[in-house]
Order: structure tokens, then sequence, then C-alpha cells
């Protein structure tokens, strides 16, 4: 005889954290330690713990703490999951939630009910993961392409200094397409003109010309 079901819908937090490393896309994921789907590959996220959680953004806080030790100080919500057949322990709704960081910013390491981490192709990972996560991560992965194609600068993936040719290769990888050049320095000065500045007398030096290096004034994604 199966056990019975809660009367009541679990509540949990999901969170896609994307950076950029070796010029892809890539995701955190975890390897789950319990059952359900005990040694599978899954978003990082938790139960919403009335008690302790004023907000959602205070569940994914906590989640994050006490499973990576990791502090995430840009989140963003995207959208909500939810139905019968989630997960088998009952009815649950889970609010997808999304984060960036530059790869030498964040230092992820296994904690509560977690035996391993790693950085995975945010696409190739789309093959196999627990619960929905699959469908999920998609969309996280769409929502950031949506974003930067309407204009956003994934701003939290770079370095604190970084060069206009920087900024654009990290907007093509995200959308996964090259990006003309006058066109994107276009763009930049009709939609993000207060956004980023120069930093005065600061340049990158290299085998060509110096490049001027710049620094973000807002931390927002979204425009």
């Amino acid at each position: 005889m199966s056990a019975e079901k809660p009367l009541f819908p679990f509540v949990t937090v999901d969170v896609a954290l994307f950076t950029i490393e070796e010029q892809r896309l890539k995701v955190l994921l975890v390897k789950r330690e319990e059952a359900p789907y005990a040694g599978c590959w899954a978003l990082p996220g938790g139960a919403l713990k009335p008690h302790l959680d004023g907000t959602l953004l205070d569940a994914v806080h906590r989640v994050m703490e006490r499973k990576l030790s990791a502090s995430l100080p840009w989140v963003e919500e995207v959208c909500t999951f939810n139905g019968a057949n989630r997960d088998p322990r009952g009815w649950s709704l889970s609010v997808l939630h999304m984060a960036l960081f530059p790869m030498d910013r964040i230092q992820a390491v296994a904690g509560l009910r977690v035996s391993e981490v790693k950085w995975a192709d945010a696409e190739l990972s789309l093959e196999a993961l627990a619960f929905d996560h699959r469908r999920v991560l998609e969309r996280a992965v769409q929502h950031l392409r949506n974003s930067v194609e309407r204009g956003a600068l994934p701003l939290q993936m770079l370095p604190q200094k970084f060069t206009l040719t920087q900024l654009q290769k990290t907007c093509e990888i995200v959308l996964g397409k090259s990006l003309d050049k006058s066109a994107f320095r276009r763009r930049l000065k009709e939609l993000h003109a207060g956004d980023i500045e120069e930093i005065e007398g600061e340049f990158e030096r290299g085998v060509q010309r110096p490049a001027q290096l710049w620094k973000a004034v807002k931390a927002m994604l979204i425009k």
C-alpha cells in the first residue's frame, strides 16, 4: 500500500546559477544524496520554511548557503512550475530563480543533502536531470537569452573591470550567436548610457592597442 500523500503542496525554490567558462554558458548542478532521485543531478533548491523565511528570496539565500555555502549578491525571480506529478512525494509548486556570476567570484561546495557539485554546459545538461529540472533549466536559459536579446546586459558575469569586447563576447555566448560590433556599440550608447562608464586612465594592454576598461554603474540585469 502506497504512503498517503500530503494534503498540502510542497513549496520550493530552485535556482539556475549561470556563469561563463571556456567560452561556454555553464550552470551549477548538485548531485542529490537523498530520495527521491538520490544520485541524480539537479538544480540546487529546497523547501520554503515559513518559520525561517519571510519571503521566497529569504528561502533562496538560506538554501544556497546551507547546500552550497554560496552567497548570491544578485537573484531574479523567473517563473513558477506546479503540478501533481512533478514530485513523487506529492503536489508541488516551485519558484524558479536565476543568478549570474563571473567564474572567479563563486566557490560553491557540497553542503546539506548534496554529495557533489559541478559546473555543466547549460545546454548539454538538458539531457537528464532529476524531477522536471530539464524543463526548468530550459526555461531559465530561455529567460536569460530573451533578456539579453531585448537589450539587457549580463553585467554580473563580467569582472569588475572589463572591455567592451569582453561585454560583447559575453552577450554572444549567452545568445549563442555572433553580434555585429558596430550595431552592438550603437545599442550600448542608445540603451545603456547610464549603466556602464569608462574607468578614466585605465586600459587593458595586450598584443594589440590598449583597450579602454569599463565598469558597471547599475547591478541590475533587466533594463
